[in-house]
C-alpha cells in the first residue's frame, strides 16, 4: 500500500521525522515504529488511529518524551521532549491509558499531590469541576468507577494548563453521557488554543473531533489527512430488500458493484446520487417497493476497515511480541 505523508502545518508544535522504535536487538528485535512522519499544528486536534499493535502507543510515548527513539527525531516546541524534558514537560499534559493513582487517597488528595509536582497548576477544584468530579472530591480513588477514574486522569492532565495535551484512549470506560461531556471539554480546550494529540479506538470520536488524522498499521502511517481526504474515493453504500417476487431483473447501474444475498441487495458506488437516482427510477417504473432502503456516504469506519484489510495483506517481517507492560503516570510529573 502506498504510504501517505501528512501535509506540514505552517505553525507546527509537534514534528516527527522518520521515527523508529525497536524493542530488543539483533535478529530478535521487534520494530514497533517504522519510519513515521507526523506534524501537528498549533491549536490542531490530531487523531492517531490504528489496528491493535499498529504502533500508536509506542509513537505516543516517544512524542511525550517518555522514551528515546531508536532512530529519527521528535520535536515538541522545537525541542527534543526526552533530552530537553525540563523545557518541554511544563508545557504539556499527558492522559495515559492508566493513571495508576494510589487507591487510598481521595480524589481531592490526589489532585493536591499532583498539583504539588506541577508547574503553575490551576486550582484542584477547578480541574475537578472541568471533568465533572467536583462532587466526588472526598471519595477514595479505589471507590471510583472506571469512567470516573478516566475523568480523574484527564483532570490531572489539565492541572498545568497545557499548551499541548496528549490523550491516550480518553473515552475508554465512559458511558455515552460522560463521553459527550469529555468531547465538549476537548472542543473547548481546542477553541482556547490547546493543541491535542489523541489516540482512540472509537472512530466516531476521531470523526467528530479531529481536524486531521493518521491511520497506522505495522508501525507505519498508511494514510493521513482530514477525515474528508481519508474517506475520499471510498465507495458509498445503498442497501435494500426486494419483494419476494419481482419478475424483473435489477437494473444495470453504471460504475457500481452489486451484491445479492437472497432478497437483500447491497450496492457500492462512488457516485451515490446518480446511482440512487437510477435505482429509484427503475423501482418506480416497475412499481417495486424497496424495503429497508438505506443509502449513506462512506464513513471513517468503512475507510478504516478497508485500509486495515488492505494493509493486512502486505507482507511484514516476523517479529516477537512487543513488551506488554503499560507505563503508568506516577513518576512522570514535572
Amino acid at each position: 500500500m502506498e504510504t501517505s505523508r501528512p501535509t506540514r502545518p505552517s505553525d507546527s508544535v509537534i514534528e516527527v521525522t522518520d521515527l523508529h522504535r525497536h524493542y530488543g536487538a539483533g535478529a530478535t528485535a521487534y520494530h514497533a515504529v517504522r519510519g513515521v512522519d507526523l506534524t501537528v499544528g498549533r491549536g490542531e486536534l490530531f487523531a492517531l488511529l490504528g489496528t491493535n499493535g499498529a504502533g500508536k502507543t509506542s509513537t505516543m510515548e516517544l512524542i511525550e518524551g517518555l522514551a528515546t527513539p531508536t532512530g529519527g527525531s521528535v520535536r515538541v516546541f522545537g525541542r527534543d521532549p526526552y533530552r530537553e524534558r525540563a523545557a518541554v514537560r511544563p508545557r504539556i499534559g499527558i492522559m495515559l491509558q492508566e493513571g495508576g493513582f494510589p487507591g487510598e487517597l481521595t480524589v481531592a488528595e490526589t489532585g493536591r499531590s499532583w498539583a504539588g509536582m506541577t508547574s503553575g497548576a490551576r486550582p484542584v477544584e477547578e480541574a475537578l469541576e472541568l471533568v465533572g468530579l467536583g462532587h466526588r472530591r472526598d471519595v477514595r480513588v479505589k471507590q471510583l468507577s472506571g469512567g470516573e477514574r478516566r475523568r480523574l486522569d484527564l483532570a490531572m492532565a489539565l492541572l498545568g494548563r497545557p499548551e499541548v495535551l496528549f490523550l491516550d484512549e480518553p473515552s475508554t470506560g465512559l458511558d455515552p453521557e460522560a463521553r459527550a461531556a469529555v468531547w465538549r471539554l476537548v472542543r473547548e480546550l481546542r477553541a482556547q488554543g490547546t493543541t491535542v494529540l489523541l489516540t482512540t479506538h472509537y472512530l466516531e470520536e476521531a470523526e467528530e473531533l479531529a481536524d486531521r488524522l493518521a491511520i497506522m498499521h505495522g508501525g507505519q502511517v498508511v494514510v493521513a489527512g482530514t477525515v474528508a481526504e481519508v474517506i475520499a474515493g471510498r465507495p458509498s453504500r445503498i442497501g435494500f430488500e426486494l419483494p419476494e417476487f419481482t419478475g424483473t431483473a435489477l437494473p444495470v447501474l453504471a460504475g457500481a458493484e452489486v451484491t445479492v444475498d437472497g432478497r437483500k441487495v447491497t450496492v457500492h458506488t462512488t457516485g451515490l446520487q446518480d446511482t440512487l437516482t437510477d435505482l429509484l427510477g427503475w423501482a418506480r417504473h416497475h412499481g417495486i417497493a424497496l424495503g429497508a432502503l438505506d443509502a449513506r456516504s462512506a464513513s471513517l469506519e468503512e475507510a478504516f476497515l478497508a485500509i486495515a484489510s488492505e494493509a493486512s495483506h502486505q507482507p511484514e517481517p516476523e517479529a516477537p511480541a512487543r513488551p506488554t507492560a503499560r507505563r503508568r503516570l506516577i513518576g512522570s510529573a514535572r
